[in-house]
């Protein structure tokens, strides 16, 4: 029990200093920060939820106590609870349907679809934290983002010329959305480096997640299409919507890679393919829509059962 405590405690300390090294302004404090959950999700899998649980309420406080109310508010909602929600969801597991009766130690693990769109469901939380912090209107959100923008590029304030405003405004407008998209694919990041950890060390309690068979819940459609529809509003619902669509968009483009990786099995330039594809995401963007539309065509249309049902052996003839 003292040792599960103390590992609580060092993980809570290691993520609430990788967490507030963004105030030293240093670039590798941006790879320190985005890692932060890092630390409480190894304790999480590796030593109980409770673990990530302590060492996130001790590190808020420390937190609090260091640098104020705004900063503990901002790593509990931001990093403690998404470590600890995780964790303890990715150690969820219930018997087996399709077990035999003598065979009462295979379990059905947590589906890591359903950890996606918690991951989905946390990054826009976090997100629209953020805008709320800096106004509760849509107005004064942009204005916000635009006057931070500007001190950022190392402007002068009302002394820009037309073309600078207007790349100022685009920023702006598109800052929401790749926050979300980079607050997703980091949690997805993290949860993924922790496995690896504690699977390494043999600490991991569950099997390794065959990753390929990723399906997000039926109802993320759903949710994507009412978000869309709420985009048309404008003000502050449109912004939040945008937030929500571009986060479920995001957890969409990882399906759509698992599909790749299904599709391109038997495909004799597998590695040119999903090498190309990685890439284009990477240097262009734009393609990751592409791969999100893909995840969703899979959702409706079925690729990858398709493929499995063709590559099902014939029955035996009695």
């Amino acid at each position: 029990m003292m040792t599960q405590i103390l590992i609580a405690i060092a993980a809570g300390c290691a993520s609430a200093l990788m967490f507030v090294s963004i105030v030293s302004g240093a670039l590798i404090s941006l790879v320190l920060f985005y890692l932060a959950p890092l630390p409480l999700m190894v304790a999480a899998l590796g030593w109980g939820a409770a673990s990530a649980l302590v060492g996130g309420l001790a590190a808020s406080l420390l937190i609090g106590a260091v640098l104020g109310l705004p900063y503990m508010v901002a790593f509990a909602v931001t990093i403690a609870l998404p470590a600890w929600w995780l964790g303890h969801l990715a150690l969820l597991a219930r018997p087996a349907e399709s077990a035999a009766a003598g065979a009462q130690s295979a379990l059905d693990w947590y589906p890591p679809g359903r950890l996606l769109a918690w991951m989905a469901a946390f990054a826009s939380l976090t997100t629209i934290t953020a805008l709320l912090s800096l106004g509760f209107d849509a107005a004064s959100i942009t204005d916000s983002l635009k006057s931070g923008l500007t001190r950022l590029l190392g402007m002068r304030e009302g002394g820009t010329d037309t073309d600078t405003e207007k790349v100022v405004a685009v920023f702006a407008a598109i800052a929401p959305v790749a926050a979300t998209v980079v607050a997703l694919a980091t949690l997805a990041l993290n949860l993924w480096l922790a496995g690896k950890i504690t699977r390494t060390s043999g600490r991991l309690a569950r099997p390794w997640p065959v990753l390929q068979t990723l399906e997000l819940p039926s109802m993320t459609l759903v949710a994507l299409a009412v978000a869309l529809a709420l985009c048309f509003l404008g003000g502050l619902i449109a912004m939040i919507a945008q937030i929500v669509a571009a986060a479920l968009v995001m957890a969409y483009a990882f399906t759509g890679f698992a599909v790749l990786h299904t599709l391109t099995q038997s495909t004799a330039m597998r590695g040119l393919w999903l090498g190309s594809a990685y890439a284009a995401v990477v240097v262009f963007g734009w393609p990751l829509v592409v791969v999100a539309l893909l995840g969703i065509a899979d959702e409706l249309i079925g690729f990858r059962r398709r493929k499995a049902q063709r590559l099902k052996p014939p029955p035996l003839s009695s």
